[in-house]
Formats: C-alpha cells, structure tokens, sequence
C-alpha cells in the first residue's frame, strides 16, 4: 500500500502534500526535522488533514504533483473535504 497524505500546520496556517507507505512514521519525521532542507522543517505541529490510500507509489506519485501543480490553498481544502475528487483525476489519468 501507498499513500498520498495532507498535513496542517496551525503555527504556520499551512498544508504541505507528500506520498508515503507510512503516514504516521512520516509525520514523526516531518515534526522532527528529520528532513533538513523540506518546507516542513519550519514547524513541529504538523497534523494529519487526510490519507488517501492509492493502488501503488506511481499513483500516489501522480496525486502529489496533481496537487501541487495547482499550487491552490482552495483546491486542497477541498480536496480535504471530498476526497472523492482523487478517484476523478486518476480516472482521468
């Protein structure tokens, strides 16, 4: 399994997307700085917002650049709110 994954920072009012078998040792590393030159090093509050379980990493690959290629704070929030528009854009893939 694979995942693609949202986390919020309320300290920085900020989302950051990745992709991960394992979401929650990623969000450990994320608030522990385990990645030095990530935008996420800039926080330590970082909480889930959503997990999206994909079929394999080249889908949850595709929905990270997908998303951050849209560079919205809206489009996110409402990703956020209906995750059902993922399984429309890998349909659309």
């Amino acid at each position: 399994m694979h995942y693609l994954y949202i986390i919020h920072s309320l300290t920085l009012d900020s989302y950051y997307v990745g992709e991960s078998p394992d979401i929650h040792k990623r969000l450990k590393q994320h608030n522990e700085h385990y990645f030095k030159s990530n935008f996420t090093k800039a926080a330590t509050d970082w909480k889930i917002s959503l997990e999206y379980e994909c079929a394999n990493r080249s889908e949850a690959l595709f929905l990270e650049k997908f998303i951050k290629k849209m560079k919205s704070r809206v489009f996110i929030e409402k990703v956020i709110d209906n995750p059902k528009i993922l399984l429309d854009i890998l349909k659309r893939k």
